[in-house]
Parts: structure tokens; C-alpha cells; sequence
């Protein structure tokens, strides 16, 4: 890579950390919306203040009424696109920093978006300026979409794509190094039944934001008294569980305490909704909970449900409960799985309904599946630009999680978390390396160049 590239970046390391901090103090998560503002005053600011900074670093932006933003690198028409997020998921719980303070402490900047997907994205912005600053010719034209809804229902690429064409080829700095080229289908469903008159009664629960969220702690309020607490701490010490229970006012609140992530990565999490099923259909729930307990409870690869499958492109089958509710005498709850390659959705579909009897399930999101192959020449250029600023060989993997790369015709998820650290995308105390993502903009740098000039 151009000397004068990499001279420019290492100048731009205060720049970047402070143009982070005040993307992270933005908290941009989904509300309600808004003239102008489809996902949220909060959300709206973030993308203010996204095209603000972009027009500063001295390229050309355009607003697409508040759904994204999608700024240009080059006059030519043949384009490589980069697609990164402004949104972010709730804070949830067990944060021990603020999470919108931009905190740094040593090399790690922490808070709500630091790693997914704001790092990355500003990451790659500024490889892009470096680009341009050194100026490097080039022979394709390269452009970045910001979307503000990819936590949720992907309205963004919906607008976006019906107003302006979408590159065919490029990446989503919104996952892993080395390289992520398969990506699972998702399937979630929406699931409501009636409470049940008889068993346990149970007076209130309510848990979860987000069905792509492995919830961190449950709560229910069920009437009862001190036989229940003695009932649930025998429990807890039978399966070694943390669970708690205490007299409240008008009955007993138990809790359920799990360990939160991300729905498509559920190795060494805990849901909290399914500590919390398994410990009501203990209690004497019956109907609705017995019967999610019983198809659902904690398993993570959808045994119980009939749907369990793997290939070896994409690996196992996930499925997460991410949101449970009782409402007005109602049950509402979410089941998000990520599907393997080679896995039949309607199967899916008709294997969950067989095993919930008695529950009205309805699709809320399905996406197809999506996979670029590794000597593809998209995947062999963004290889050896990882290999060349690491030293590093790198290979092509599969994820359960689900970026924008999808919405390309050949696009993979490239960057921006090294395989030796921790992902908390989703968790408390999310972070990023700031010197990890200087090497992340080098990296961009390396493999834009790659595409867009040879």
C-alpha cells in the first residue's frame, strides 16, 4: 500500500478518537418516529451528525430523508460500496461505565455502538479520506451507505434501494476479521396464545427490547408465598442456577439471572426468559409457559422445537427467545433463528407451529440465506489485504449474525473485530481497541485500494 496512506492514517488517530466519542455520546437508539426522523429523534441526530462529519472530512453527502446517508469517494459510475450502521441496540443491564460517556480506559473506548457498528464505520470513513488525501488513482468509484435501522427491520436498505441503485460488490465493516462470507438465513416468528386459568398464576413479565438480544435478566410476579421462595431456592440449588425470590406486595418476584449477548452467537450466554419458563413450569405454570418451556426452555439449537439442523457451510441452527410478555391476558413472545445454507425455512416454519399447539405464530422477519464463494475474486483481494497489514493468513467464515452485506449481490462482512478479542456487540460494557481499530482503517484502506484501483 502507498506509503503516503499509511503516514496519513497514523496522523489521523486524535481525530478519529474524538469524532468516535461524539458519535458514541449520540445515543441513536429506535424510537418513535418522527417528521424527517422514520426511526427516531435520536436516531435522526446520529445521522445529522454522521453527514456533518463526513462534509467536513470533505466529501459529498446525501441525506435519504432520514433513512440513511450515503457519501461518495470517486466520479465513477462502476462503484464499490461499503455499508456500515448509526443505530444502535437498548443499553440493557450490568453496564459498569456509562454507556453514551465515550469512556477511555488505556487502549479500549467503551460504550453502546463503540464496536457495532460506529468504530468500523468511522473507521472506514477515514480510510476512505486517506485514500483520497494521498491521492491514489482510481479506476471505480467508492461509496459508503450509513443505514439507521439495521437492528431492527432493515426499513433503511428498503428506502435506500428504492431510491438509488446499490453497488453490486463491496463490504459491511459490521462483524470479524478475517472474513465473514456466509452469512444464515433468519427466520423470526412472533408468537401470542391466551393465558392459561389454572396452574401457577402468574401476575406479571415482562423481558426484552429486542428479539436479537439474549435477554440478561427475567422477572415475574406470581402469587404465592413463603412455599414458593422455599420452592425456588430448592430449585435453584438442584440445577445450580442463580435464581432469587422474595415476598413483594402482593405476592412473590422471582428473578432469573442470565448472561446477555447476541442472538446469532449464544456460546457460553444464558437467556434469562428460558431460566425463567423452566422455573414457572416448576412452580405449577401450565398452558402457554409449561409449553414453551418444554419445546424452548434454554436450548439454543431448537432441539425441542423439531428444528435442529446444521451443514458444514454454515454450522448449527441458533434460535433465541428474545422477548416474553403478558399483556391484557395475553402471551407475546419471539423466536429468532438463524438458519444453516442448506435449512428449509418452511420446515422451519411448520416445525415450530407442530410443537407450539395452541399458540398463533405469525412470520415477522424472513431473509434467505447468503453466501459468496471463497475464490471469488471480492474474498481473495480482502484476504490478502488482511494478510498483508497482519501477517496473518487468513479464511473465509460463516455467522449466525446478519449484516448489510446481504443486501449486495457479492458482498461479505469484513472487520472490524480481530479473532483474539472479545465481542460484547449487544452486552454491557462494549468496547472497542482503539489501536485495534487504527489497524482496522489500515486494513480498509488496503482492501479498497485493492478494489477500486487495480
Amino acid at each position: 500500500m502507498d506509503k503516503k496512506v499509511y503516514e496519513l492514517i497514523d496522523s489521523y488517530r486524535d481525530e478519529f478518537v474524538q469524532m468516535l466519542q461524539e458519535w458514541i455520546r449520540t445515543p441513536s437508539v429506535k424510537g418513535e418516529a418522527a417528521p424527517g426522523a422514520p426511526f427516531g429523534t435520536d436516531v435522526r441526530k446520529m445521522l445529522d451528525r454522521a453527514m456533518t462529519d463526513a462534509r467536513k472530512l470533505g466529501f459529498p453527502v446525501r441525506d435519504f430523508d432520514g433513512y440513511a446517508c450515503d457519501i461518495t469517494l470517486g466520479d465513477a459510475e462502476d462503484r464499490i460500496a461499503v455499508l456500515g450502521h448509526l443505530d444502535v441496540v437498548p443499553v440493557g443491564d450490568g453496564w459498569t461505565k456509562p454507556p453514551f460517556d465515550a469512556v477511555i480506559a488505556g487502549k479500549r473506548i467503551y460504550g453502546r455502538g463503540a464496536n457495532d457498528d460506529k468504530g468500523p464505520s468511522l473507521a472506514a470513513l477515514f480510510a476512505m479520506r486517506a485514500i483520497r488525501e494521498a491521492g491514489v488513482p482510481l479506476k471505480k468509484g467508492i461509496r459508503m451507505i450509513l443505514g439507521c435501522d439495521e437492528e431492527s427491520g432493515w426499513e433503511d436498505m428498503e428506502y435506500y434501494s428504492a431510491h438509488e441503485q446499490i453497488p453490486d460488490i463491496g463490504f459491511s465493516p459490521d462483524a470479524a476479521f478475517p472474513l465473514i462470507n456466509t452469512e444464515k438465513g433468519m427466520l423470526v416468528q412472533e408468537l401470542r396464545a391466551p393465558e392459561s386459568g389454572t396452574g401457577l398464576k402468574i401476575l406479571q413479565l415482562s423481558t426484552g427490547d429486542r428479539v436479537n438480544v439474549i435477554p440478561g435478566e427475567c422477572s415475574a410476579l406470581v402469587a404465592g408465598g413463603e412455599e414458593l421462595i422455599r420452592r425456588t431456592e430448592a430449585y435453584a440449588a438442584q440445577t445450580g442456577l442463580p435464581y432469587k425470590a422474595e415476598l413483594a406486595d402482593s405476592g412473590v418476584l422471582l428473578t432469573a439471572e442470565g448472561i446477555p449477548g447476541h442472538s446469532a452467537y449464544p456460546e457460553g450466554r444464558r437467556n434469562a426468559i428460558g431460566m425463567m419458563l423452566l422455573l414457572l413450569k416448576e412452580l405449577g405454570a401450565d398452558g402457554p409457559v409449561a409449553a414453551l418451556a418444554e419445546a424452548v426452555g434454554m436450548e439454543s439449537d431448537g432441539q425441542h422445537l423439531g428444528c435442529a439442523c446444521r451443514d458444514e457451510v454454515s454450522k448449527n441452527l441458533t434460535c433465541n427467545m428474545g422477548i416474553l410478555r403478558l399483556e391484557n391476558g395475553e402471551w407475546y413472545g419471539t423466536l429468532d433463528m438463524r438458519c444453516p445454507v442448506s435449512a428449509d425455512q418452511e420446515m422451519l416454519k411448520a416445525q415450530t407451529a407442530g410443537h407450539l399447539p395452541g399458540f398463533d405464530i405469525t412470520v415477522e422477519t424472513q431473509k434467505p440465506p447468503h453466501h459468496v464463494p471463497a475464490e471469488s475474486e471480492l474474498v481473495t483481494a480482502l484476504l490478502a489485504a488482511y494478510h498483508e497489514e497482519t501477517g496473518t493468513e487468513g479464511k473465509p467464515m460463516s455467522t449466525g449474525g446478519g449484516t448489510y452485506a446481504k443486501v449486495l449481490k457479492q458482498g461479505v462482512a469484513f472487520g472490524a473485530l480481530f479473532p483474539d478479542e472479545e465481542d460484547l456487540a449487544h452486552q454491557a460494557d462494549e468496547y472497542a481497541d482503539i489501536s485495534r481499530l487504527m489497524t482496522a482503517m489500515k486494513i480498509f484502506a488496503n482492501a479498497l485500494i485493492r478494489l477500486a484501483a487495480d
